[in-house]
């Protein structure tokens, strides 16, 4: 890793990052990672972040959203991606916003339901609907749906921030990792489509996998441990290209395109491991590695080689013709990329994936050599 080139070319997260998480304990200066832990407190792009969240703990008035949306009613990302973003910044999760919003993401991860025959109960968990709680009141289904994802995302973000020994999160990410292995057995896994207002639907009884869940259990070790076969499973099931049928989720009433679900592998590469979206593919081998999967998915180990090989003799990602930051397509990686803020250098081209590169190679267990 070209520590000393991210130290002058980085932004203080990825500096801070790189310094805490691929240098190894024992090659630390105590006074070094102290500076680049306050500088990434002072770095104005997290405080806009934190000084965006309301007193609820709420952002952006929404749960899901990782990019602005008229079509959802999202006018800025939601709780749930600014949560996980300012982790991504390396800000520490002992910090105000998190203690704020944590107390919102425990409610999440209880089952009370709007039928509830305590009223303030009822009342309380229509609430904690967010954004859908309206539209929920006549549609059901709606509200269902809304619940089983924000239940997912909320134990994501609690597994992300290091919750990994809270009752409730292990309890609720056991639940989870259930219905998917359960689904995962059942003939939905292989025809999980059907028609429903002239469109092509996600079955509403399927559980797939989605980026929270599977975000959520690579941050939660115990849990693997104690569900390996199911991990095992997992690795088989995202060795299997994923349908490029266009279909919809059918909530309820309403129709959503799909943005966190996972029917298969995601990559979409070709044999030689070229990727069209570099963000979500660091994004994925990262969950991957953390998962101990990525060498055993054979798309997975193309594109890591492809981009471990695109990296000059130092270590500094140096694709062909890089002109431009590589863009993200899929926008569920909007709290992963970039980390590297405003600058018109051309190695801020080349730190997000040059950092990610290294640490997915410390969390593989390869020999990393700093310089």
């Amino acid at each position: 890793m070209p520590l000393s080139w991210l130290l002058e070319a980085a932004s203080p997260p990825l500096q801070y990052r790189a310094y805490a998480e691929v240098v190894r304990e024992s090659d630390r200066d105590p006074e070094r990672l102290a500076a680049l832990r306050h500088a990434v407190l002072q770095y104005k792009v997290a405080q806009a972040i934190a000084r965006k969240q309301r007193p609820t703990g709420l952002w952006g008035g929404n749960l899901l959203g990782p990019v602005a949306s008229k079509a959802h009613g999202w006018s800025e990302p939601g709780t749930v991606y600014q949560y996980r973003r300012l982790i991504e910044l390396g800000w520490p999760p002992t910090e105000r916003p998190f203690r704020l919003a944590d107390r919102l993401l425990f409610q999440l991860l209880s089952r009370i339901e709007p039928d509830d025959p305590d009223r303030v109960v009822a009342q309380r968990a229509q609430e904690l609907l967010i954004e859908y709680h309206k539209a929920a009141k006549s549609d059901p289904g709606l509200g269902h749906w809304a619940r089983r994802l924000g239940r997912e995302a909320a134990a994501c973000a609690l597994a992300r921030a290091g919750h990994i020994d809270d009752p409730r999160v292990r309890g609720t990410a056991h639940t989870i990792a259930s219905n998917i292995s359960q689904y995962l057995r059942s003939e939905l896994a292989a025809k999980p489509f059907k028609k429903a207002q002239g469109k092509t639907v996600l079955e509403p009884g399927a559980y797939p996998p989605t980026v929270f869940s599977i975000e959520m259990l690579a941050f939660l070790p115990p849990v693997q441990r104690e569900r390996a076969g199911f991990i095992e499973r997992l690795g088989h099931y995202f060795s299997t290209p994923a349908p490029r049928r266009a279909f919809f989720i059918l909530a309820g009433k309403k129709l959503f395109k799909p943005i966190f679900e996972l029917l298969g592998d995601p990559l979409r590469s070709d044999a030689q491991g070229h990727i069209s979206d570099v963000p979500f593919a660091l994004y994925w081998l990262e969950l991957l590695t953390r998962l101990g999967l990525v060498r055993n998915i054979p798309s997975a180990s193309r594109v890591l080689a492809r981009l471990f090989n695109e990296c000059d003799e130092q270590g500094i990602w140096s694709p062909k013709s890089l002109r431009t930051l590589p863009k993200a397509i899929n926008p569920v990686t909007a709290h992963y990329f970039p980390l590297e803020g405003p600058g018109k250098s051309p190695a801020q081209r080349q730190t997000d994936v040059t950092f990610r590169l290294a640490l997915i190679a410390r969390l593989m267990g390869l020999p990393v050599e700093i310089v």
